[in-house]
């Protein structure tokens, strides 16, 4: 046995005679993980790093040769990529194979702080679609919304309530994906401290708590619309159990997801039901421990009152967008609290929905405050894909790009003579933020709260 796993775990898992124990225990002793990241399409089209391959499973996901000082690089401040466990990358596999991104659909990620999975759906659904992000606890909000904000894409919602508050929006929603809170034994590679916290009582305790997730939540998922039940845990108790407890209702039919034989993914069967599921182990694969199960809704879920809702006029100014924004008629535009947000034309009745049931802590684009007539640019517009064409930039080297992350004062004679007003500051070609070049200085407008605080 382990010196360090928990045994009881161990044993559980060596009982399947298939199971390599001592593959299993070395890789956790030798500590060596792969790192991979996964690029942000409308922005990124290659690996910024030196890669070993491609993560097999998720398009424009690469494994890095080495890992990389993140935050002391512009590209992620950017939002060019996101670093993620290659196994929960998984999710892009499976929207491509259930076909669910040839068209828009609605789609919920329940328990998405920090946003590796709600980046994911992002990119991989139909461009078109409505993403709903929500995130139970107050302070792993704003992370999420930050990552969303870099990612770029207005067509998101960030939500900040208990699973419970979804069930009043019956039947609203194409696909949900429930990355259930875990006793975290696959994590334990990258948090040597949940060890410690791991034993079976907290795996029961675990297992209640996504009963309760799933049960004061599945309402909110149509006939016919698709669940994505994953965890971050080995134990059957959270995996296979609860799919089988799911299936139990009758509502539900386990979906199979054909995987290639050389990925290393191990393809499980229930106890019960023979539900499909999907098991990721370190020694078998270059990710961490990993289990998502796919199953359709068969049973007949009514739907919410739908009732007609009257759209607010506008306050503002006709026009004073059409320089800021691309495509700015596929917007509808509203205020709040003296923010100016773009939201997609096509949702303005669903963002009314979701209002008046949930806690909304972001919906769009923040556009800039508005100043008269004028606008005053906010942060999230630089980095979003939605920003006009052609807007006055300028490419920082290395050493100026960090020093603008950091947001010290930018010399002026390191930026052409032509420029002056609004200017985003680039790296590499990728936005970073806006400054403010006057004749005599160069106003540093990066957000104060993001700044990074040493190199």
């Amino acid at each position: 046995m382990s010196n360090f796993l928990p045994n009881s775990l161990v044993k559980k898992l060596g009982v399947n005679p298939s199971f390599d124990t001592d593959a299993f225990i070395n890789i956790h002793e030798e500590g060596i993980r792969a790192t991979a990241i996964r690029l942000n399409p409308n922005k990124l089209k290659e690996c910024p790093f030196p890669s070993t391959g491609t993560v097999p499973w998720c398009s424009q996901a690469f494994y890095l040769k080495e890992r990389p000082v993140f935050t002391l690089d512009p590209l992620f401040h950017a939002g060019a990529y996101y670093p993620q466990d290659a196994s929960s990358m998984f999710i892009d596999h499976v929207i491509s194979s259930l076909q669910i991104n040839q068209e828009p659909i609605r789609a919920l990620d329940l328990c998405a702080a920090p946003g590796g999975k709600s980046t994911l759906l992002n990119s991989s659904l139909h461009p078109e679609s409505l993403l709903v992000a929500n995130e139970i606890i107050k302070t792993r909000v704003t992370i999420l919304q930050d990552n969303l904000t870099k990612w770029g894409n207005a067509n998101t919602v960030v939500t900040n309530n208990d699973p419970s508050a979804f069930n009043r929006l019956a039947g609203y929603f194409d696909l949900m994906v429930v990355d259930a809170p875990c006793s975290g034994s696959g994590m334990f590679r990258k948090d040597v401290d949940a060890i410690d916290e791991w034993s079976e009582a907290n795996v029961k305790l675990c297992s209640e708590r996504q009963q309760r997730i799933l049960v004061e939540s599945l309402a909110a998922l149509r006939t016919g619309g698709y669940l994505l039940y994953s965890t971050c845990s080995y134990s059957e108790e959270e995996n296979e159990d609860i799919v089988d407890w799911l299936m139990d209702s009758g509502d539900f039919e386990s979906i199979d997801i054909a995987v290639d034989g050389n990925w290393g993914i191990e393809h499980t069967s229930s106890e019960k039901h023979k539900a499909h599921g999907y098991r990721f182990y370190p020694h078998k694969l270059g990710g961490e421990g990993f289990f998502i199960a796919v199953l359709k809704k068969i049973g007949e879920q009514a739907t919410f009152s739908r009732k007609k809702m009257k759209m607010e006029k506008s306050d503002i100014p006709k026009g004073i967008l059409d320089s800021w924004i691309a495509d700015h008629d596929g917007f509808h535009t509203f205020i709040h609290h003296d923010d100016v947000y773009i939201f997609p034309k096509i949702y303005d009745i669903d963002l009314k929905y979701l209002q008046n049931v949930l806690y909304l802590k972001n919906a769009g684009t923040n556009v800039g405050k508005l100043n008269r007539k004028d606008l005053i640019p906010s942060h999230a517009l630089a980095l979003s894909n939605h920003l006009a064409a052609g807007f006055q930039s300028v490419d920082l080297p290395l050493a100026e790009a960090q020093n603008y992350l950091r947001k010290d004062n930018l010399a002026a004679t390191d930026l052409p003579g032509d420029l002056s007003g609004w200017t985003i500051a680039r790296y590499d070609g990728q936005a970073l933020g806006w400054m403010k070049v006057l004749p005599n200085r160069i106003n540093n407008y990066y957000p104060k709260e993001l700044r990074i605080m040493n190199l």
